[in-house]
């Protein structure tokens, strides 16, 4: 395989936490254009291993390399600024606000939300490009986990990710979800992006991956 094809590489990455070590020099490596599943037992470190990739940890040792380049994370933003964004399975968005106001939220361009009625539009464009469908103007409050989901996933791809983490995204969705989610996840894959898929469920990594790695 050349070199070439891998877009991140993780190299003997350790993360120690009191009383814990997390992740013993593991090694996880994504292509381009691939579903990455990565599977394990709860505990198995899984989520903390994505989670420094994703910037929100330092690991104690190891490299990264995105795109050939080593980097180092100092939060979630610079990860996205390098096109990796992760999707947890607790959802971060305002109940109360609007789709499009959760996606712009936190962005530096709007700097105020004026004229939403525009970015409801670009909003409703680019679910319909990936296969998520979603009403800008309904309040979170009124969506179920499902739709919900989708508007976390387009908040990563409203910022330009490459690369999306999903942290076990079928652990709250009905069977129907979970069908539609990996019709997203496929179109996503067919425009170029790359995903990992965490998960401990190995009938939904098969059915979806394209490489599993296991992690002990």
């Amino acid at each position: 395989m050349a070199e070439t094809d891998n877009l991140v590489e993780m190299r003997g990455i350790v993360k120690r936490f009191p009383g814990v070590l997390a992740n013993d020099q593991v090694d996880f490596e994504l292509r381009r254009g691939e579903i990455h599943a990565l599977l394990g037992e709860n505990g198995a470190g899984k989520s903390t291993l994505m989670s420094v990739l994703a910037g929100l940890y330092k690991p104690e040792a190891g490299t990264i390399v995105v795109r050939g380049e080593p980097v180092s994370f100092n939060s979630p933003r610079d990860a996205i600024a390098l096109g990796l964004g992760m999707i947890h399975q607790h959802f971060t968005l305002i109940d109360s606000h609007t789709v499009t106001e959760n996606i712009l939220l936190g962005l530096d361009d709007p700097r105020f939300l004026m004229r939403l009625s525009r970015y409801d539009k670009r909003m409703a464009e680019m679910g319909e490009r990936f296969g998520l469908q979603i009403t800008p103007q309904a309040k979170i409050w009124q969506l179920s986990v499902g739709e919900q989901q989708r508007v976390e996933i387009l908040k990563m791809l409203y910022r330009g990710v490459q690369v999306l983490i999903m942290d076990e995204p079928t652990s709250v969705l009905a069977p129907q979800e979970i069908e539609e989610l990996f019709k997203t996840l496929r179109s996503m894959v067919d425009q170029g992006k790359s995903i990992v898929f965490i998960s401990h469920k190995l009938h939904e990594a098969i059915s979806i991956a394209d490489r599993i790695s296991v992690l002990r």
